[in-house]
């Protein structure tokens, strides 16, 4: 099995940038941290894998968090992701599931909702955040971060995210693409652009074919028209820590620690992403305060 990763292409001499990935095993850890039922694994590595893509457009030290907040009985869905190809993500509620809908797919729809927004931060460095907002227009996650891309950024573009998942709750493959034009794309190549994406295999059909990240883009764009730049490894990673916890406790003030102390005799941190457990003692606590004096 090939390490997740993710493709940077040019197409049509520049005129389209494209960006795949295939995600099976970092959703499949985040899977396995938040026991996901398979609708909310759908909605959670849709989510993250589109997160994933949108990290590879930034650069350096800059990362970003998705927050998807429909009407849905899942509830927030939030994925980060930085420059590096590192993603993490969780849903309020992981044990979300509904019978296949219509077409025989994971109804991701009936757990987001169809009401609510998409929110994008980025931080940029230099305390420097971007923040933009669309409305969900479909639930499906793709249509949403695709309508995000042209309301929200002015790139037109088309976003294609997929889960697989096993009869045994694990994840049989995942992956996607963001296939943008750029300004000046003359209006022939956004013709057969649009032609071959309304033609084009669903992308969960394509990963299930065993399509790999250059593949899918080549099957969309034509092999001939795709030009790759390069590739950048895929890894869920969580950057929490016992000492992140200590300085957001730290953040409550005196009178919260104190009480803490006196009435809990320590406390207990659980991390959204990884649900990783920490835990403080009363003398980690009363250290904590002597520092804050």
């Amino acid at each position: 099995m090939t390490q997740d990763y993710i493709v940077k292409a040019l197409a049509y001499g520049g005129e389209v940038r494209a960006y795949s990935a295939k995600t099976t095993d970092a959703i499949q850890e985040a899977q396995t941290h938040h026991y996901t039922w398979p609708t909310a694994s759908a909605a959670l590595g849709r989510t993250m894998t589109a997160t994933v893509m949108m990290g590879a457009m930034l650069k350096g030290e800059q990362k970003l968090t998705v927050t998807v907040n429909g009407d849905g009985p899942i509830g927030k869905i939030v994925a980060d992701a930085n420059a590096q190809g590192k993603v993490r993500g969780y849903v309020t509620n992981p044990q979300t599931h509904f019978a296949l809908n219509d077409q025989g797919k994971l109804d991701v729809r009936r757990a987001v909702g169809t009401e609510g927004y998409i929110n994008v931060v980025k931080d940029v460095g230099l305390r420097d955040y971007y923040t933009g907002n669309s409305p969900i227009i479909s639930g499906e996650l793709g249509e949403d971060f695709t309508y995000y891309f042209a309301n929200s950024e002015q790139v037109p573009s088309s976003v294609g995210v997929g889960v697989l998942v096993n009869p045994d709750n694990t994840i049989k493959a995942a992956g996607g693409f963001i296939i943008q034009v750029m300004p000046g794309a003359k209006e022939e190549t956004i013709a057969k652009l649009e032609e071959a994406i309304n033609n084009m295999t669903p992308v969960s059909k394509l990963i299930d074919q065993g399509h790999t990240p250059e593949s899918m883009l080549q099957e969309i764009l034509g092999a001939d028209h795709v030009e790759f730049l390069e590739t950048l490894p895929v890894d869920f990673e969580c950057n929490c820590g016992h000492d992140k916890f200590l300085t957001a406790i730290k953040g409550l003030g005196e009178a919260e620690i104190e009480s803490m102390i006196r009435e809990d005799h320590g406390a207990e941190a659980e991390c959204h992403f990884c649900r990783t457990k920490y835990h403080y003692s009363e003398a980690d606590l009363e250290e904590l305060l002597v520092s804050m004096k």
